[in-house]
């Protein structure tokens, strides 16, 4: 298992652990602002410093990204994520992290967008973020989509010597 694998998997478990000691805790009491304090301080300030290592590994990282090749032009799938009433409709890029990862995506979407065909090819968080930076609806990196619908802000991917 990848490194940026591991990040996220941590990751999620600590955030799903702080979710719920939170809603625990408001079950009996009304300030959320308590909720935050004490040992689920540690917690959040381990969510951050995992967060920005994963930000920093997504900018070197390979990942496979899926592209509907059925018409003219090769087209990245996204992922559309504004809500139905929304003018704009805000988009992430799926990104994947293994073969069967996109794999077991492209069936997902054949079952979303009918029987196009679909291409993949390799690339790496730092281009794909390049690729679409001038796109004002673009909001990130899906990593390992729908999966895990873990977001990577395209703002937050970057190098280790910034």
């Amino acid at each position: 298992m990848s490194e940026l694998k591991q990040l996220i998997e941590k990751f999620i478990e600590l955030d799903d652990d702080l979710n719920e000691k939170i809603e625990k805790y408001l079950e009996t009491h009304d300030d959320i602002d308590e909720a935050f304090e004490n040992d689920n301080q540690k917690q959040i300030e381990q969510l951050a410093e995992l967060y920005h290592e994963i930000e920093h590994q997504v900018f070197h990282e390979e990942f496979i990204i899926v592209s509907n090749a059925s018409s003219d032009e090769k087209e990245v799938v996204a992922l559309i994520i504004s809500d139905e009433d929304e003018e704009a409709e805000e988009f992430v890029i799926p990104a994947f992290t293994d073969e069967k990862e996109a794999n077991d995506a492209i069936e997902i979407f054949k079952e979303q967008f009918g029987e196009n065909e679909f291409a993949c090819d390799i690339k790496i968080g730092s281009e794909i973020v390049a690729d679409h930076h001038e796109d004002d609806d673009f909001v990130g990196i899906a990593i390992n989509a729908p999966q895990w619908d873990f977001v990577i802000h395209h703002e937050d991917v970057h190098d280790c010597s910034e």
